[in-house]
């Protein structure tokens, strides 16, 4: 016979103390640390254990005792359902202060490394409107809010585009305006929306591994052109035919739409890396500038997704670099090479290494229509592309920029790194607690002389962080005469 599980309790007026990792925030009772989504320091709540460990549990507000006076209004109707904007409530001086802080603790913590002061943090030129590119899952099985549940109303249609629902990975919150980017992204996403209701476009099942329309990628940039990318999954006579129909309508009454473009995804993931990517209408890319460069972006392309804020990303990496015109440099993680070509007009010659191959051209194609003929770029897995060999052929780098996913550096890289022996190193990340451990590696031969936080992504808690290292210098060497006195017996 199982026992019964105990319920979890109801704490009652409970002052929420401090901002904690993963948007949430802490407050402790009976000396356990509680963590709370959706509210901020200085809240008074009333909260309902959902998960509880020995020296912590998690719950959720049942009830605002008092609310707290540093708290901002939430612009998002979605807000405390979709888990995007966690910190929308909060203050954005708040915000800045509390990822400062995450960026101090975790490289400390974490990498365990002597730091020089950080330099205050760089915060968003935008905190609305800020973003270039966001995706939204279709799916047939829509989110409803506790509200929906608790009215007993019964929903015919529970096809949905939307934001996918934090441990509910098949289903998707329906989204009627989110504040991340240019509102005309809200009148293509719906306007695929209605179309769809009206055609009886089928939406797709993430379980069941059928329905038509499952995946739509929004991208802008600041040359005011426009890219769709919608992903379909023909599976029935007549599908493609469907599809056309609704890609045709879209692409009629958005004219600004200058890249409109189509994926049949077989798969069971909406990734698109490895997918045949077509060209309804328009051209296969758009160009994003900056700094007078142009960059073109393909549909596979990375690019930050703050542009504003990714110039200043990159003109910190760029003086960090501290390039005068002789050094060889290399990229690692260039994506379509916008730092390596960013900063190649101050180096002798700029090698990049990325692991996408469509990126890896796109790379090329910009050195070539900004006139850069000191840049070369390599397309693979870094552990595999960068080597002794690789080095001994294209020559030892003065300088190394890294900017690694959020996984950060496999330690071969690390490893090749510390063989090379670059003189300076900077290291761009968008996940501190990564960037600490590959610190920590680094430390036997290279210093942290400096460190930039740059918020690239306002009411969320992610924070990208610029750290400049400098190669130690040799151990003076030891004259006889000194060996011979500090030998001497005490």
């Amino acid at each position: 016979m199982s026992r019964k599980k105990k319920p979890l309790p109801i704490l009652e007026n409970v002052t929420v103390t401090d901002v904690a990792a993963e948007g949430k925030s802490l407050a402790r009772v009976n000396d356990i640390v509680v963590f709370v989504p959706f509210t901020v320091p200085g809240d008074v709540v009333d909260l309902q254990v959902r998960r509880k460990k020995h020296s912590y549990c998690e719950a959720e507000v049942i009830r605002f005792v008092k609310y707290s006076d540093v708290r901002a209004t939430p612009m998002c109707k979605h807000f405390g359902v979709c888990g995007g904007c966690k910190w929308q409530n909060l203050p954005y001086e708040e915000q800045l202060k509390a990822k400062q802080r995450q960026v101090e603790s975790q490289l400390r913590r974490i990498g365990k490394v002597e730091l020089p002061p950080c330099h205050p943090i760089i915060g968003s030129v935008k905190t609305s409107e800020y973003r270039n590119k966001l995706e939204f899952g279709c799916s047939n099985k829509r989110w409803l809010t506790r509200e929906q549940v608790a009215s007993g109303e019964v929903y015919d249609n529970m096809n949905g585009i939307g934001f996918h629902i934090t441990g509910a990975f098949d289903k998707i919150l329906p989204i009627e305006k989110c504040w991340l980017m240019d509102t005309l992204h809200n009148d293509i996403r719906n306007a695929i929306r209605d179309y769809a209701f009206d055609h009886g476009l089928t939406f797709f099942d993430l379980r069941e591994q059928h329905g038509l329309l499952r995946d739509i990628i929004i991208r802008n940039s600041s040359t005011g052109e426009w890219m769709v990318i919608v992903q379909f999954h023909f599976e029935h006579d007549g599908d493609r035919e469907k599809a056309m129909g609704l890609l045709s309508h879209i692409g009629d009454r958005f004219p600004q739409i200058t890249s409109l473009l189509y994926v049949d995804n077989q798969k069971c993931n909406d990734t698109i890396g490895d997918q045949e990517v077509i060209v309804f209408k328009g051209n296969d890319h758009i160009f994003e500038e900056m700094e007078g460069l142009r960059f073109k972006v393909g549909p596979k392309s990375f690019y930050q997704t703050n542009t504003e804020q990714a110039y200043h990303l990159y003109s910190v990496a760029r003086r960090f670099a501290g390039l005068t015109g002789s050094e060889l440099v290399y990229d690692l993680y260039t994506g379509t090479g916008t730092i390596a070509n960013f900063v190649a007009r101050q180096a002798r010659q700029v090698i990049g290494i990325e692991y996408v191959p469509e990126a890896i051209e796109d790379a090329k194609v910009n050195a070539r229509i900004n006139g850069i003929g000191n840049t070369l770029f390599y397309a693979g897995d870094m552990k595999d592309i960068l080597n002794d060999d690789f080095i001994a052929s294209h020559g030892r780098p003065d300088v190394i920029i890294t900017d690694p996913p959020r996984a950060g550096m496999h330690t071969d890289v690390v490893q090749t790194i510390l063989r090379a022996a670059p003189r300076v190193i900077v290291y761009v990340s968008c996940n501190p607690a990564t960037q600490a451990r590959d610190l920590a590696d680094l430390d036997t031969d290279y210093a942290v002389t400096d460190v930039q936080p740059v918020d690239m992504f306002p009411h969320t808690p992610h924070v990208e962080n610029v750290v400049r290292l400098e190669r130690r210098q040799p151990p003076t060497p030891v004259s006889r005469n000194q060996e011979q006195e500090g030998d001497q017996p005490i």
